[in-house]
């Protein structure tokens, strides 16, 4: 008993170690950007020795990799919680989320991270990864549901996930730069609706 006491108290240590490690860096990547970032920096302010740095990570790129994919975690998380599955109306429940989306991409530091910082320190196919089991996945999910019920035409899921995507993304970015919510919103739900009925739906 006491034996498991200890494995789970170490446990819950080194946890929180890897937790205070990944909260310091996101603070001064967002701040600094990860090339002006040094690990002597990230360890003061995480508060941790330069060996336990190492422990968890075998450099500065897999530290930022673990924030860009908690960063992508908490957005599909939260597209997830506004869009509950078995929504009746797909439509309804794919324009949710993408107020979802927006409105978690407006965490300050987060456009950066995941759309500029992310892409050009671990790659356009690493990002795709990392997105593709969180908020694109979400979004290939809620379009399937929708040609499935007929509320848009029948194309490839991934492909048509992809390109629609990258809107979010870039609306994500003009938003970040001040532009208005409203107008970007309105754009991706005629995008939306754009695709049109699948023929023969009856809508």
């Amino acid at each position: 008993m006491q034996e498991r006491k200890e494995r789970r108290s170490n446990r819950d240590r080194t946890d929180a170690t890897r937790r205070h490690l990944i909260a310091a860096a996101r603070r001064l990547f967002t701040e600094k950007s990860y090339a002006e970032t040094s690990t002597p920096e990230i360890v003061a302010a995480a508060g941790v020795t330069r060996g336990a740095l190492y422990h968890h990570f075998a450099d500065k790129q897999a530290l930022f990799r673990a924030v860009i994919e908690q960063e992508a975690a908490d957005v599909g998380a939260e597209i997830e919680a506004s869009t509950p599955a078995g929504a009746p109306d797909p439509r309804a429940a794919l324009i949710a989320g993408s107020d979802a989306y927006f409105l978690a991409m407006r965490v300050p530091g987060r456009t950066r991270l995941l759309l500029l910082d992310g892409p050009a320190v671990l790659g356009r196919t690493v990002l795709d990864d990392i997105d593709g089991r969180n908020a694109n996945r979400t979004l290939r999910d809620a379009l399937a549901a929708m040609m499935q019920s007929g509320a848009i035409k029948s194309l490839p899921v991934a492909a048509l996930a992809e390109i629609l995507g990258a809107a979010f993304d870039r609306a994500a970015l003009a938003i970040e730069a001040g532009a208005p919510v409203g107008d970007y919103r309105q754009a991706i739900v005629a995008l939306i609706d754009g695709l049109g009925p699948h023929p023969g739906s009856g809508s």
